[in-house]
């Protein structure tokens, strides 16, 4: 197993768990939603898109540049996210899982990227 793969199968892992939480609006996600000002609506929306997002990383394995664009879409949802929390006035334990969630989805845009030439 190469390291692609494996960075794969964390965002694929860390996402599926997270964004099905924010589609079934789980009691800890609405209050996180409602924390960094976002309606459950809303959350909802981000929770398929990171959803989706783990589904062209799984595709990504036979088309890479599929791939490759999903991790870049989950890189600004996580910008987005380190944003929100800071406007929020949050410390750096609440924006930690996004600046690591954010680091392992560049790393593997990176190596695709790097792959695909």
């Amino acid at each position: 197993m190469n390291t692609t793969a494996i960075l794969a199968g964390l965002l694929a892992v860390a996402f599926a768990a997270l964004g099905s939480a924010k589609l079934a609006a789980v009691p800890a996600m609405r209050t996180k939603a409602e924390h960094v000002g976002f309606s459950v609506a809303a959350y909802r929306r981000i929770g398929l898109l990171e959803v989706l997002a783990v589904l062209g990383i799984l595709v990504g394995a036979a088309v890479p540049v599929i791939g490759a664009l999903a991790a870049t879409g989950l890189v600004l949802l996580l910008g987005g996210a380190v944003v929100a929390h800071l406007r929020n006035g949050d410390g750096i334990r609440a924006v930690a899982p996004a600046l690591v969630l954010g680091t392992v989805a560049v790393a593997f845009v990176v190596l695709v990227l790097g792959d695909l030439r």
